[in-house]
């Protein structure tokens, strides 16, 4: 323990985990950070009993720091081949555990053996693994070797170059949606039916067995739909959709939004192991800023991270400015951009109005009341989830088949409109099979522009709370 600063205390609390948990063993291993560099650390491994209906021994591993007690331990799981890992708030897929207590820790208030407790009580209320039916074991074996990995001395990037590249690569259009909740569900129903992908897996992440319209789907089977808890069903992705969003019991907006965090920090790292060329497509709310963490998380190129955005704003905006208001000329180069909800703003890709400039002021007044008029019929329009179902289906048809047809989504909007910051915002980008190829250029109204600054600061301002 040479390296350790506080020795004596370390070896205090080392000790006192021993008296109360006499089931662990202590080493000294090479540990990796994310950053590739590495570290022998002290660690610790054992099982701590959880109550879950039935008595569990969870197994646990705890590397303390050289910094210890002043940093709190890096905690993991330790499943063995027959367990899975429940991926929830307090565990991401590669079984690393986040509590509050790690996230509060303060010497000499906080210790390891209040950590346990609060582990334990947490496992309590959601148990962080399940048992394996023996097929599922051999694919975990795979995931365990690949966390192993992580922990042995080898960067993520090393091993993640093993997995995947399957045989039918290419020609075999698979779409995995990720949450099983009414919007997955509505979105796996429209993708099946717009009949784009060869097969559609749908990622069903809640608790326990199936429930609710799982179970539907399960009965009522559908050709080419595949229902899993097991994130190596996902592999070879081309298209991954994101429905979920925490359910967690938050009183802030703030904390609504990092609960989604803590649930993608647990999801998009094995997703985009498991799919190293797919397209991440974000339906989680708030759209923006979880296509913003979505980025981050997969280190993918922002071409391939996009969300659903404006698309199906923009899609009624141009059905009602042609059907309703007859006004097909301007329809075709009408937009919603920004932000979902409130803030989005109606914009334009043509400014060929006409050429005499009072003539041009009195059509941009004349555009501008029918634009006002369309937007007052939108608003009575809500996003139910069939609809935003139906959205993401045409979205992803777009990049199976390399369409090149042009989109309102959400996108890095970095260098467009003088904005500086890492948002995303709705702008209408042509889509195919690497996600963006394009932005399409906005006619430079000054009001759009002023629109789509405020709402990338107040964004911006937002993302800055976070923790990823």
């Amino acid at each position: 323990l040479s390296q350790y600063k506080f020795r004596d205390l370390t070896i205090e609390e080392l000790k006192n985990v021993n008296k109360t948990y006499p089931n662990f063993t202590f080493s000294m291993n090479t540990y990796t950070f994310k950053d590739g560099s590495q570290k022998d650390l002290l660690n610790f491994s054992g099982t701590v009993p959880v109550k879950y209906g039935n008595s569990y021994n969870i197994p646990i591993r705890l590397w303390i720091l050289d910094s210890h007690p002043f940093a709190p331990p890096i905690c993991f799981l330790k499943p063995t081949v027959n367990m899975g890992i429940s991926v929830g708030k307090h565990v991401d897929a590669h079984g690393r555990i986040y509590l509050p207590y790690l996230q509060n820790w303060s010497h000499p208030k906080s210790t390891v053996i209040g950590l346990i407790k609060e582990m334990i009580a947490k496992f309590e209320e959601e148990l962080p693994l399940y048992s394996l039916s023996s097929s599922d074991a051999a694919r975990q074996a795979e995931l365990l070797s690949y966390i192993a990995k992580i922990t042995e001395g080898e960067t993520d990037m090393k091993s993640k170059n093993k997995i995947g590249g399957g045989k039918n690569e290419g020609c075999f259009n698979k779409i995995t949606v990720v949450g099983a909740g009414d919007l997955g569900i509505a979105c796996v129903l429209a993708v099946a039916a717009k009949g784009a992908a060869d097969k559609v897996v749908l990622l069903d992440l809640s608790e326990g067995a199936a429930k609710g319209g799982t179970m539907d789907l399960e009965i009522f089977a559908l050709p080419n739909v595949e229902i899993s808890k097991d994130f190596s069903a996902s592999a070879d992705s081309k298209v991954v959709v994101l429905t979920v969003n925490s359910l967690g019991n938050a009183q802030t907006y703030l904390d609504v939004i990092q609960s989604n965090v803590d649930l993608f920090r647990g999801i998009i790292p094995a997703i985009s192991h498991y799919s190293q060329n797919a397209v991440l497509l974000v339906a989680s709310h708030p759209v923006e800023v979880m296509t913003y963490v979505s980025w981050k998380l997969s280190a993918f190129p922002k071409s391939r991270v996009i969300g659903v955005g404006a698309n199906l704003d923009t899609e009624r905006f141009q059905y009602i400015l042609t059907n309703l208001l007859k006004a097909q000329v301007l329809a075709k180069d009408a937009w919603i951009v920004g932000e979902q909800g409130e803030d989005k703003v109606p914009s334009w890709t043509s400014c060929n109005l006409v050429a005499n400039q009072s003539e041009a002021m009195a059509a941009r007044n004349s555009r501008e009341k029918v634009a006002n008029r369309a937007m007052e019929v939108l608003k009575g329009k809500g996003q139910r989830s069939w609809s935003v179902g139906l959205s993401v289906a045409d979205l992803t048809d777009s990049i199976l088949n390399d369409k090149r047809k042009v989109h309102s989504v959400s996108t890095l909007a970095k260098g467009c409109c003088n904005i500086n910051s890492e948002v995303f915002l709705s702008l209408p980008c042509v889509l195919g099979t690497d996600g963006v190829v394009e932005m399409v250029k906005l006619e430079g109204d000054p009001l759009v522009q002023e629109k789509l600054q405020s709402s990338a600061g107040s964004i911006h301002d937002l993302q800055q709370h976070l923790k990823l």
